[in-house]
């Protein structure tokens, strides 16, 4: 079963590697709206700092979005995703794979990058590490979440508008909890550890009932 997972994991990334994959896009729209925020505040670089952590959160969320619509349909649309219903492997790992592998190419990316876009909103040394340890915490539960809108909309076309309304929602205590572990960390009233252990118990719940929920739903959508 490593092995299924392993090879279904590298194909993932060797598929969006050769056509350029939502993981370069993710990042530009992340970049996007990290730059264009401080222009609508303007000059003021205490505000900046202080809604710095929210704003990157929000972007993370939103950049995480970009092809996550493709995660299943692609496999749909070309006939994949029936050879893997019916391979001896469980659906639920093939799930598991396929969403590791997005993450691998949005989540990571945007959390490694969150230190060098902090730079954009004023955030000190220590927002930016915080920041940064949030999202690689939090990021594996937007992506899970996001599977399931996927896998509910893998046989829709151009169901990325439907997908964003289904799991935006979902999506906001893990925001929520995300911006206050920052926010701890650069001198809340909240020890940081609190929030950060929340978080990824939300990423925990997340990877567990996100990937039942989207394999039943690949399998009702046969």
């Amino acid at each position: 079963m490593i092995g299924i997972v392993s090879a279904l994991v590298a194909r993932d990334l060797a598929l969006a590697a050769r056509v350029g994959g939502s993981g370069a896009l993710s990042l530009v729209f992340f970049l996007m709206i990290v730059a264009l925020i401080p222009f609508a505040l303007g000059p003021d670089l205490n505000l900046l700092a202080r809604i710095g952590p929210a704003i990157l959160w929000l972007a993370a969320v939103l950049a995480t979005l970009i092809g996550l619509d493709r995660l299943f349909q692609a496999d749909e649309e070309d006939g994949s995703l029936d050879l893997m219903t019916a391979a001896p492997a469980p659906l639920e790992l093939v799930v598991l794979a396929k969403v590791a592998a997005h993450w691998l190419t949005t989540g990571l990316p945007l959390a490694l990058a969150s230190p060098l876009f902090g730079l954009l909103v004023a955030l000190d040394g220590t927002a930016m590490g915080a920041t940064a340890l949030t999202l690689l915490v939090g990021t594996p539960a937007l992506t899970f979440i996001g599977a399931v809108g996927a896998a509910l909309t893998a046989s829709i076309r151009r169901g990325g508008l439907i997908l964003a309304v289904l799991v935006l929602p979902l999506m906001v205590p893990t925001l929520i909890f995300g911006v206050s572990a920052t926010e701890a960390a650069a001198g809340g009233t909240v020890p940081f550890t609190t929030p950060l252990a929340v978080l990824g118990a939300l990423s925990l719940i997340a990877a567990v009932v996100g990937t039942l929920a989207a394999a039943a739903a690949l399998r009702w959508s046969e």
